[in-house]
């Protein structure tokens, strides 16, 4: 029995041997791997190495310039730019220009160009002010002539004198001498008041005035604070219309 299973075992392996593919004998290539890769990466050098593509899909190399490009910002790059953009601006015909010039109130466009003369100052006489340029000042002024100037300036001052405060001249109750005149609060109540119909009469009387100041110039003009015949004071403390005095009396604290 074990014979049999021997001899079975050994035919299924030698008949798998016989399905595998043959190995390269040659060691530069690997399993999977034929001489296509050589003749492709041959035919790349060389496609390199001539500056041309024969490779469909590779980009061709473009030629390189054996002489160094100039540094940016230094002058043989300001220069070529410059030579450019003149290139560019001398394309432009004359026709264009016409039009250009047209278009522009009839000025003809001003062509950039170093060559170009430089443009003529005006004002040129009065120019900038050199106060902050020691070198020009000091042409011009020296101590002596600055003492001589300030000399000239301090003679020409005048000296006003204080003088008195005009007195008063208009008619009528001075509401702010009357405000100092007195220093009992708003609602305290000095002076005897009776009216018929007190209420009607405040708000008749007190809704004449647009501002507290002329309805107590009215209140004393007609006797106040002693008497007030128009109700502008009922409380009795001297104030009409709810005129505040602290006003005053803060501004000469």
């Amino acid at each position: 029995m074990m014979t049999v299973r021997f001899v079975l075992g050994s035919c299924a392996l030698g008949l798998l041997a016989a399905c595998q593919p043959a190995v390269p004998e040659d060691s530069r290539f690997g399993v999977g791997f034929d001489q296509t890769f050589d003749a492709q990466r041959l035919d790349r050098d060389a496609a390199l190495a001539s500056g041309l593509s024969s490779t469909p899909g590779l980009p061709t190399t473009p030629g390189v310039s054996a002489q160094p490009l100039p540094a940016p910002g230094s002058p043989e790059a300001t220069a070529a730019e410059t030579r450019a953009i003149l290139a560019q601006t001398g394309a432009q015909d004359a026709s264009a220009r016409a039009e250009a010039a047209a278009a522009n109130s009839g000025v003809a466009p001003l062509d950039a160009s170093p060559a170009n003369p430089a443009p003529a100052v005006i004002n040129s006489a009065t120019g900038i002010s050199q106060e902050n340029n020691f070198d020009a000042v000091s042409g011009q002024r020296s101590i002596e002539s600055d003492a001589a100037r300030i000399a000239a300036n301090r003679a020409q001052y005048q000296v006003i004198q204080p003088q008195a405060i005009p007195e008063r001249t208009g008619s009528g109750p001075n509401i702010v001498a009357y405000a100092l005149s007195t220093n009992h609060p708003v609602g305290t109540t000095l002076y005897k008041r009776f009216s018929l119909n007190a209420a009607g009469k405040y708000n008749r009387n007190c809704g004449q005035y647009r501002h507290q100041d002329q309805a107590q110039i009215a209140f004393l003009s007609a006797g106040g604070p002693e008497k007030d015949p128009k109700g502008m004071d009922p409380d009795g403390d001297g104030y009409a219309c709810t005129w505040d005095p602290s006003v005053y009396r803060n501004v000469n604290g």
